[in-house]
């Protein structure tokens, strides 16, 4: 069982879920936030459940489960509608990514957590013993997104501009990977880390 749980987070087309793979070939187990958001309001859970108690079976789709379209919709103009849906889904997401962590093998486990400025920080996942950012400067992200996603570049700036600062997450980080470069130089990063991480879970030094 992993003694020791690090928060990985970054911003959009930051190379989050590069950096992840890297982790996951050395050994590590990532808990992923977005599988936990869609598993704990799957069909049948406590958790869609609750949603559909909030907001009505309109938010379901003709399989009974939950229409993230349609729920995307009702929400994305409603500030009280979105603090609702999030008040059902976080904790339960907190508890579902503490939970897989704290059972995985290894020394350390990592949890993926986009938003995890956004949510709260650490005020939120008090048991994250370290917080690692992927930083890239906006125009990266911008350049990353035009040619991943091939959208433009109005929604572009509008999908950065929706998530927290880069000086926010910057913020909150005990360690940063600076994602500019090849995927060498990333696997290089992961190494480094990845050892001092295993030396930390070994001490069972607070972070």
């Amino acid at each position: 069982m992993a003694r020791y749980i690090v928060g990985l987070t970054g911003g959009v087309a930051s190379g989050k879920s590069a950096l992840a793979r890297e982790f996951v070939a050395l050994g590590t187990s990532v808990a992923d936030a977005d599988i936990a958001a869609r598993e704990v309001v799957a069909p049948g859970t406590p958790g869609l459940a609750q949603v559909v108690s909030a907001f009505g079976s309109g938010v379901l789709d003709g399989e009974g489960a939950l229409d993230r379209a349609a729920m995307r919709r009702r929400v994305f103009d409603d500030d009280a509608a979105r603090r609702r849906l999030e008040a059902i889904v976080h904790p339960r997401v907190r508890e579902a990514l503490r939970a897989q962590c704290e059972a995985a093998p290894g020394p350390y486990a990592i949890a993926a957590i986009p938003l995890l400025a956004e949510g709260g920080g650490r005020d939120a996942y008090p048991w994250l013993d370290r917080i690692l950012v992927v930083d890239v400067p906006p125009a990266v992200q911008h350049a990353r997104l035009l040619q991943r996603d091939g959208i433009d570049a109005a929604l572009a700036d509008r999908m950065i501009a929706a998530q927290a600062s880069r000086s926010a997450r910057l913020a909150i980080a005990d360690d940063v990977v600076v994602n500019t470069g090849t995927l060498a130089e990333l696997q290089a990063q992961a190494r480094a880390l990845d050892g001092m991480y295993r030396a930390l879970a070994a001490a069972n030094l607070p972070a």
